[in-house]
């Protein structure tokens, strides 16, 4: 009996792990888009300074 609770807190351990990597490939994803929106940005401004 013993084991099946270590295998079931190895499992919500490594579940853990997993949702922060998660959150973690998230974020960095926003932040990604947010920088390429603002470089699209500067591209079309300077795009309709050439007329």
């Amino acid at each position: 009996m013993t084991w099946i609770f270590l295998a079931a807190g190895l499992v919500l351990a490594g579940l853990a792990v997993l949702g922060v990597a998660t959150a973690r490939v998230v974020a960095a994803a926003r932040g990604l888009n947010r920088e390429i929106a603002q470089i699209n940005e500067q591209f079309n401004f300077k795009r309709d300074l050439r007329g």
